[in-house]
């Protein structure tokens, strides 16, 4: 959930400054007049989104730390901080991962997540809220399940498909902007006082749109990082650490978790669904008890 969100509001904001520095440096004018074929528009938009989209991957882990305030353990100083290191470290070796990083944030929600741009040089942080509403088995369980997103190289192919996402971002809203300069203001090249505002709105809005595509990717890799959890940890200690989820968040306050895919019922359903970055609990508590009849 955090690296997710931690990911898209990243590249929506790598986004807006490169849409800026395009503009200012006079690109979105040479390509009017250098290359206003739908190739050379389409060439311009892959740089672009997919430059944005790395750019986003590599600032990950400095992000996360930042914005979650993530204290690394260099040199565990308690004897929890000594098991989860050696957890970690378990569980790399087994996943066949290079020992990621391994950090602290202060949070009372049981939480955890991985982030950075490669296998080998990644990040595994849990909140101090999972220490104190979990059991041992059931930290494996999810630390586990977060190794099985570095393994598997989750954020290399969900910024893949971010960058295919913000390709046709880039190119639709550019197609909007000049549509609607011409349209509002007569410019002869579609590149007058309402293109760069055009291209802005229409590149948030179709950029959140978009996303849904990237939260229907980041559902799946959640239902086999959990097999990768139960395979590390063990079935029971997976499908445990998801209830222990439920638990804590059952009955919801709010609709505050339903982008979240933490939550049951009618939440589960329709639009809301579309841009949940995680399934329902009740779906992976079910996805895993299959394997065990199977």
């Amino acid at each position: 959930m955090k690296r997710i969100f931690l990911l898209l509001v990243t590249n929506l904001a790598v986004l807006a400054v490169l849409t800026i520095v395009a503009h200012l440096v006079g690109l979105d004018r040479w390509l009017a007049v250098r290359g206003s074929s739908l190739g050379a528009l389409l060439a311009f938009a892959a740089v672009f989104g997919f430059g944005g989209a790395f750019i986003s991957l590599l600032m990950s882990k400095w992000m996360a730390k930042r914005a979650m305030g993530v204290r690394v353990i260099s040199h565990p100083t308690s004897p929890a901080e000594q098991w989860l290191v050696a957890l970690v470290e378990r569980l790399a070796r087994a996943a066949g991962v290079g020992m990621p990083e391994v950090g602290v944030f202060d949070s009372p929600e049981p939480n955890a997540f991985a982030t950075g741009y490669s296998r080998d040089r990644a990040l595994v942080a849990v909140s101090t809220g999972l220490f104190a509403t979990m059991n041992e088995q059931e930290i494996e369980a999810v630390v586990g399940h977060e190794l099985t997103h570095v393994a598997n190289g989750d954020m290399v192919t969900l910024t893949l498909i971010q960058g295919v996402v913000n390709t046709f971002v880039i190119f639709l809203s550019r197609i909007i902007g000049n549509l609607v300069d011409r349209t509002l203001f007569r410019s002869e090249d579609g590149r007058g006082p309402a293109y760069f505002v055009s291209v802005i709105v229409s590149q948030i809005v179709l950029g959140i749109l978009a996303n849904t595509i990237v939260m229907a990717f980041s559902r799946w890799r959640e239902f086999r990082a959990d097999r990768g959890g139960a395979h590390l940890a063990g079935i029971p200690n997976m499908i445990a650490a998801l209830e222990a989820l439920k638990r804590v968040h059952e009955p919801l306050p709010s609709q505050q978790f339903a982008s979240f895919g933490i939550a049951s019922g009618p939440v589960s359903r329709g639009i809301r669904r579309l841009f949940m970055s995680h399934p329902p609990l009740d779906e992976r508590i079910a996805a895993l008890r299959a394997l065990t009849a199977a």
